[in-house]
């Protein structure tokens, strides 16, 4: 096999991998289908064809492979649009281990187109975007050098570096024109159809347990992935977030782990109330995402209304129920890949119906462990007095704890008694250890109070909030008469969000940052964004209440006219620079004076035969004139596609050896016929 042949069966190869690899990063397709068609992309790559001797046999390969997938889909284990996208996959391998043909390159890449509008319904997140990138740049490049490769006489090399560089303007120029095709032609909104959660890479890592147990190191902070999105309205337009996102309560403590003594609500809903709503309401639109690994919904405090969740799963979206549990918390009845739900929240210290708590709840905000050691009601009477305002002692209590304690995430094992340890022997923990000391010094002085647990913090990109698994924290509700309960953090403000390696949160913010792009450009943009768009382009933006009007045309002006300035000049200089037209005529002169040669010769070309055909034909045929059509045809090639022009005085000497091999060969006739007369 020629090298140009090997270069454009790499790329076919390599494109048909990315194509897979677009549905692959949804984490979906089953492990023995990814194992199979790796294994036959790799033998692909080697250059061998073992299906070449027996394409007919080897496809019968799939019936069985087909029907173990319809199994699947019947018996429910595996969705649909997984199983299509699986089978492309199969085809796709069993085409590149057969013998290469135009038919063949073909049916891959349309096999690759399939996998890639699999990919864009199984996931189209970042991942699939470079999928897709790459897959459109190596098709689109194998297809260009098969074009090329089918123009060429048999026996002779394709021009590959020559034909590189143009055919690489023609692809960056055919991307140019579908992203303007994707902004600018009516569409729906891809969200519609595109999965909204994938399994994702590694273990999920909320941190939510029934209990919460003290001791141990909390190397839950130093995680940076993202377990929770949040569009928020009114929009608080801050780059970080100083808030709490409350997931649940625990009342009681026995000395070493925290819980819940309100039983479940058995009753299973759509929407819930907590809590009555007030004046100045906080909507978000949570989505919680697979690295979040949990059923308890998330929301800022203080949450009032929660519903319309829907539960992504490998086979689709759809609804799902809700159940309350003690302590205002509320999970998901089934557990999915991800959730995304509705939550109004009213603001902190508004709450006057704290959580409908019955008498047992309120009894068990002031209950102590058995054999409680007295140095902590006497440290906590020490500091707080006389104070009899539950608020102005939790203060107190915070003010103090900061002072005199350390945070740290380098701790032991369990230890007999972690609130002792904490305050009177290491003086040093992380939050839970500072909320628990501080819930239960607020209790040995009669007020009520209970431990909290959710996030703290939020990171802004693009439109939306994200935290982040290394933002999981621990605090304390004081419950304040009049209003509800009221978040009090002794925790060190420098350590409640996450506490991430810096680089590495940076890198992770990079990657966010550019996903947010990807989802709020790409998938979500519809029909109303082009709209948008296009008024944005053509209507001046409208003067805001307490702003003076500017005699200048707006932002977006200066930008569009330098846009459409800089795209006439470098159209202009590149075809200043460039002479298609001279060369082309050139060439087309070249090839015209060829032919008239050939026809003296007795050679012409038949209806729709070009110069390339004649050549293959003369070679064929094993003409006389072959040896020299063959080179001429090669240079003209060069010159009409291969940005080599003829040089001065080379059409001529070309033209003027192949009119002398032209003569030689009339001269042969002539002598040869005579002969064959006689004969």
């Amino acid at each position: 096999m020629t090298r140009p042949n090997r270069l454009r069966l790499i790329l076919r190869d390599l494109g048909t991998g990315a194509a897979f690899a677009s549905m692959a990063v949804s984490g979906q397709v089953p492990l023995w289908a990814l194992g199979l068609v790796l294994l036959a992309l790799t033998v692909s790559l080697m250059g061998w064809r073992p299906f070449a001797r027996a394409p007919r046999l080897t496809a019968m390969l799939l019936v069985p492979l087909a029907g173990a997938l319809y199994l699947a889909v019947a018996a429910g284990q595996m969705d649909l649009v997984v199983a299509a996208c699986s089978f492309a996959g199969l085809v796709a391998s069993q085409r590149l281990l057969s013998e290469t043909n135009p038919a063949t390159d073909g049916q891959v890449l349309l096999a690759g187109l399939l996998m890639i509008a699999g990919g864009a319904a199984l996931s189209g997140e970042l991942l699939f975007a470079v999928c897709l990138l790459a897959f459109a740049v190596l098709a689109s490049m194998s297809l260009g050098l098969a074009v090329v490769e089918a123009a060429v006489p048999p026996g002779e090399p394709v021009p590959v570096r020559h034909v590189m560089r143009p055919l690489s303007k023609g692809v960056l120029v055919a991307m140019a024109g579908a992203i303007a095709f994707f902004v600018l032609f009516p569409r729906l909104n891809w969200n519609m159809g595109v999965r909204r959660a994938t399994p994702g890479l590694g273990p999920a890592t909320s941190g939510f347990a029934d209990t919460v147990r003290l001791g141990g190191s909390g190397t839950l902070k130093s995680n940076p992935r993202v377990v929770l999105r949040a569009k928020l309205t009114p929009d608080p337009g801050r780059e970080r977030l100083d808030s709490y996102w409350l997931g649940r309560t625990y009342d009681t403590f026995d000395g070493q782990e925290w819980s819940t003594i309100g039983p479940p609500n058995t009753r299973r809903r759509t929407r819930v109330t907590l809590r009555p709503g007030a004046e100045k309401q906080v909507y978000q639109r949570i989505e919680l995402l697979p690295a979040y690994g949990s059923r308890t919904l998330i929301a800022l405090e203080t949450p009032a209304k929660l519903g319309n969740a829907l539960m992504h799963t490998p086979t689709g979206d759809r609804r799902i129920q809700l159940q309350e549990l003690g302590g205002d918390e509320l999970r998901f009845v089934d557990e999915g890949l991800g959730y995304s739900y509705e939550v109004y929240s009213v603001p902190p210290g508004t709450d006057t119906n704290p959580g409908k708590l019955n008498q047992t709840e309120l009894d068990q905000l002031l209950a102590l462990p058995e054999g409680i050691d007295p140095r902590i009601e006497a440290l906590a009477q020490r500091i707080v007095g006389n104070e009899t305002d539950p608020l102005a002692a939790a203060q107190k209590l915070s003010d103090w704890l900061q002072r005199e304690y350390t945070y740290t995430l380098e701790l032991g094992g369990d230890v007999a008694d972690p609130l002792m340890e904490f305050l009177f022997v290491r003086k040093a923990g992380h939050c839970e250890h500072f909320a628990t000391a501080l819930t239960l010094m607020l209790r040995t002085q009669g007020f009520e109070a209970r431990l909290a647990t959710g996030f703290f913090g939020g990171e802004r990109v693009g439109d939306e909030y994200l935290v982040r698994a290394g933002d999981a924290h621990a605090w304390t509700h004081v419950l304040v008469p009049g209003r509800g309960f009221v978040t009090v953090d002794a925790t060190p403000p420098a350590f409640r969000a996450n506490q991430s390696l810096e680089l590495l949160e940076s890198l992770i913010s990079f990657y966010e940052a550019i996903e947010s792009a990807w989802r709020s450009s790409v998938v979500d943009y519809s029909f109303r964004d082009q709209m948008n768009f296009m008024r944005d382009l053509s209507r001046p933006p409208r003067t805001e209440p307490g702003k003076e009007k500017t005699q200048l045309p707006p932002l977006r002006a200066w930008l569009t006219a330098a846009l459409v300035g800089a795209a006439v000049y470098w159209t202009w200089k590149y075809l200043s620079r460039r002479k298609p037209r001279a060369r082309a005529l050139e060439a087309t002169r070249f090839v015209d004076a060829v032919e008239r040669q050939l026809a003296a010769a007795g050679v012409r070309a038949a209806d729709g035969e070009t110069l390339e055909d004649v050549s293959a034909r003369l070679t064929r045929e094993a003409h006389p004139l072959a040896p020299v059509v063959s080179p001429l045809t090669r240079r003209y090639l060069e010159a009409r596609f291969g940005q080599r022009p003829l040089q001065p005085g080379e059409s001529a000497r070309l033209l003027k050896e192949l009119k002398q091999s032209v003569e030689v060969h009339k001269q042969q006739q002539q002598l040869q016929a005579p002969k064959a007369r006689a004969s």
